[in-house]
Protein backbone atom coordinates (compact mmCIF):
# COMPACT_ATOMS: atom_id res chain seq x y z
CA UNK A 1 0.00 0.00 0.00
CA UNK A 2 1.64 3.19 -0.71
CA UNK A 3 1.85 5.72 2.36
CA UNK A 4 2.29 9.53 1.73
CA UNK A 5 5.86 9.36 1.12
CA UNK A 6 5.78 7.23 -1.50
CA UNK A 7 2.22 8.19 -3.34
CA UNK A 8 4.08 11.44 -3.49
CA UNK A 9 7.44 13.48 -6.00
CA UNK A 10 10.40 12.89 -3.52
CA UNK A 11 11.62 16.49 -5.00
CA UNK A 12 8.88 17.99 -2.54
CA UNK A 13 10.98 17.54 0.39
CA UNK A 14 13.17 20.76 1.03
CA UNK A 15 15.41 19.27 4.12
CA UNK A 16 16.48 22.46 4.80
CA UNK A 17 13.41 23.85 6.02
CA UNK A 18 11.57 22.33 8.78
CA UNK A 19 8.16 21.59 8.92
CA UNK A 20 5.15 23.62 10.21
CA UNK A 21 3.14 21.15 12.77
CA UNK A 22 -0.25 22.61 13.81
CA UNK A 23 -1.81 21.14 17.17
CA UNK A 24 -4.76 22.52 18.59
CA UNK A 25 -8.89 21.45 19.42
CA UNK A 26 -11.10 19.91 16.95
CA UNK A 27 -12.43 22.99 15.45
CA UNK A 28 -9.33 25.32 15.46
CA UNK A 29 -8.69 25.60 12.34
CA UNK A 30 -5.56 22.86 11.63
CA UNK A 31 -6.54 21.17 8.65
CA UNK A 32 -8.26 24.60 6.67
CA UNK A 33 -5.05 26.93 8.08
CA UNK A 34 -3.20 24.20 6.84
CA UNK A 35 -4.09 23.43 3.40
CA UNK A 36 -4.08 26.98 2.66
CA UNK A 37 -0.30 27.67 4.32
CA UNK A 38 1.11 24.76 2.25
CA UNK A 39 -0.44 26.24 -1.05
CA UNK A 40 1.30 29.65 0.02
CA UNK A 41 4.32 28.08 0.15
CA UNK A 42 4.22 25.62 -2.15
CA UNK A 43 4.38 22.71 0.28
CA UNK A 44 2.79 19.56 0.64
CA UNK A 45 0.41 19.54 3.46
CA UNK A 46 -0.67 15.96 5.18
CA UNK A 47 -3.77 15.90 7.42
CA UNK A 48 -3.31 12.95 9.78
CA UNK A 49 -6.67 11.84 9.90
CA UNK A 50 -7.10 11.72 6.42
CA UNK A 51 -3.81 9.96 5.82
CA UNK A 52 -5.16 7.73 8.25
CA UNK A 53 -8.66 7.22 7.00
CA UNK A 54 -6.50 6.21 3.44
CA UNK A 55 -4.81 3.82 4.72
CA UNK A 56 -7.53 2.49 7.19
CA UNK A 57 -10.05 2.34 4.15
CA UNK A 58 -12.19 3.67 7.19
CA UNK A 59 -13.20 6.88 8.34
CA UNK A 60 -11.44 7.74 11.88
CA UNK A 61 -15.46 7.29 13.63
CA UNK A 62 -15.21 3.77 11.99
CA UNK A 63 -11.99 3.05 13.31
CA UNK A 64 -12.98 4.30 16.93
CA UNK A 65 -16.26 1.98 16.33
CA UNK A 66 -14.64 -1.14 15.65
CA UNK A 67 -11.39 -0.92 17.31
CA UNK A 68 -11.77 1.79 20.00
CA UNK A 69 -9.31 4.66 20.95
CA UNK A 70 -6.06 3.18 21.79
CA UNK A 71 -5.70 1.25 18.09
CA UNK A 72 -6.14 4.71 16.50
CA UNK A 73 -3.67 6.11 18.66
CA UNK A 74 -1.11 3.37 17.91
CA UNK A 75 -2.03 4.46 14.13
CA UNK A 76 -0.90 8.05 14.37
CA UNK A 77 2.06 7.02 16.25
CA UNK A 78 2.47 5.10 13.13
CA UNK A 79 2.57 7.70 11.44
CA UNK A 80 4.68 9.74 13.36
CA UNK A 81 7.34 7.57 13.56
CA UNK A 82 7.15 7.77 9.71
CA UNK A 83 7.55 11.86 9.82
CA UNK A 84 10.74 12.02 11.41
CA UNK A 85 13.04 12.05 8.67
CA UNK A 86 10.83 14.65 6.81
CA UNK A 87 11.06 18.05 6.39
CA UNK A 88 8.87 21.07 4.64
CA UNK A 89 5.37 19.76 5.24
CA UNK A 90 2.60 21.54 6.64
CA UNK A 91 1.07 18.84 9.33
CA UNK A 92 -1.77 18.98 10.75
CA UNK A 93 -2.35 15.88 13.44
CA UNK A 94 -5.82 15.68 14.94
CA UNK A 95 -6.78 17.28 18.36
CA UNK A 96 -5.81 14.77 20.58
CA UNK A 97 -2.77 13.66 19.08
CA UNK A 98 -0.43 15.46 21.81
CA UNK A 99 -1.76 13.03 24.54
CA UNK A 100 -0.60 10.17 22.42
CA UNK A 101 2.91 9.74 24.65
CA UNK A 102 6.07 10.38 22.94
CA UNK A 103 4.63 12.12 19.76
CA UNK A 104 5.06 15.57 20.03
CA UNK A 105 8.46 14.97 21.07
CA UNK A 106 9.45 12.85 17.89
CA UNK A 107 8.44 15.83 15.81
CA UNK A 108 9.41 18.63 17.67
CA UNK A 109 12.95 18.68 16.50
CA UNK A 110 12.36 18.29 12.64
CA UNK A 111 9.16 21.16 13.06
CA UNK A 112 7.82 24.38 13.98
CA UNK A 113 5.64 23.32 16.83
CA UNK A 114 2.15 26.37 16.22
CA UNK A 115 -0.86 26.04 18.91
CA UNK A 116 -4.34 27.46 16.71
CA UNK A 117 -5.57 28.45 19.88
CA UNK A 118 -9.87 28.79 19.74
CA UNK A 119 -12.33 28.45 22.66
CA UNK A 120 -14.55 25.61 22.97
CA UNK A 121 -17.78 27.44 22.04
CA UNK A 122 -16.09 28.93 19.38
CA UNK A 123 -14.33 25.30 17.87
CA UNK A 124 -17.88 23.69 18.32
CA UNK A 125 -19.48 26.86 16.12
CA UNK A 126 -17.06 26.28 13.28
CA UNK A 127 -17.29 22.51 13.47
CA UNK A 128 -21.09 22.85 13.37
CA UNK A 129 -23.20 19.44 11.97
CA UNK A 130 -19.54 18.25 11.38
CA UNK A 131 -19.43 17.57 15.74
CA UNK A 132 -21.26 14.65 15.05
CA UNK A 133 -19.35 12.82 12.67
CA UNK A 134 -16.02 13.09 15.65
CA UNK A 135 -15.66 10.30 18.07
CA UNK A 136 -14.94 12.08 21.17
CA UNK A 137 -17.77 14.97 20.44
CA UNK A 138 -20.54 12.53 20.51
CA UNK A 139 -21.97 13.18 23.77
CA UNK A 140 -24.66 14.37 24.45
CA UNK A 141 -23.10 17.96 25.83
CA UNK A 142 -20.10 18.80 23.00
CA UNK A 143 -19.36 22.09 24.06
CA UNK A 144 -18.54 20.02 28.02
CA UNK A 145 -16.92 17.55 26.08
CA UNK A 146 -14.68 20.56 23.97
CA UNK A 147 -13.52 22.02 27.72
CA UNK A 148 -13.31 18.82 29.08
CA UNK A 149 -10.82 18.03 26.69
CA UNK A 150 -9.04 21.42 26.66
CA UNK A 151 -8.40 21.28 29.79
CA UNK A 152 -6.65 17.77 29.69
CA UNK A 153 -4.88 19.10 26.95
CA UNK A 154 -3.86 22.70 26.61
CA UNK A 155 -0.54 22.25 29.38
CA UNK A 156 0.65 19.79 25.65
CA UNK A 157 -0.47 22.38 23.44
CA UNK A 158 1.36 25.20 24.87
CA UNK A 159 4.60 23.62 24.65
CA UNK A 160 4.34 24.35 21.30
CA UNK A 161 7.11 27.04 19.60
CA UNK A 162 4.43 29.33 19.37
CA UNK A 163 0.81 30.16 19.96
CA UNK A 164 -1.52 31.82 17.29
CA UNK A 165 -4.93 32.96 18.52
CA UNK A 166 -7.87 32.06 16.07
CA UNK A 167 -10.91 32.62 17.66
CA UNK A 168 -12.26 35.67 15.40
CA UNK A 169 -9.16 36.10 13.00
CA UNK A 170 -9.86 35.72 9.09
CA UNK A 171 -7.86 32.58 7.77
CA UNK A 172 -5.73 34.62 5.36
CA UNK A 173 -4.72 37.04 8.87
CA UNK A 174 -4.48 33.34 10.64
CA UNK A 175 -1.30 32.13 7.48
CA UNK A 176 0.21 34.94 7.67
CA UNK A 177 1.26 34.83 11.00
CA UNK A 178 2.03 31.06 10.74
CA UNK A 179 4.01 31.93 7.75
CA UNK A 180 5.96 34.88 9.78
CA UNK A 181 6.14 32.73 12.89
CA UNK A 182 7.66 29.90 11.02
CA UNK A 183 10.42 32.31 9.65
CA UNK A 184 9.71 31.71 6.32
Amino acid sequence: MATFRTSRPVSVADVTKPSILLVGLPGSGKSTVGRAVAEGLGREFLDFDAEIERREGATVAEIFAASGEPRFRALERKLTEELVEVRNFVLAPGGGWVSNPGCLELLRPVATVIYLQVEPSRALTRMAAGAASRPLLRRPDPLSELKTLLAARESMYLLADHTVRVDFVRENEVVATITALAGL
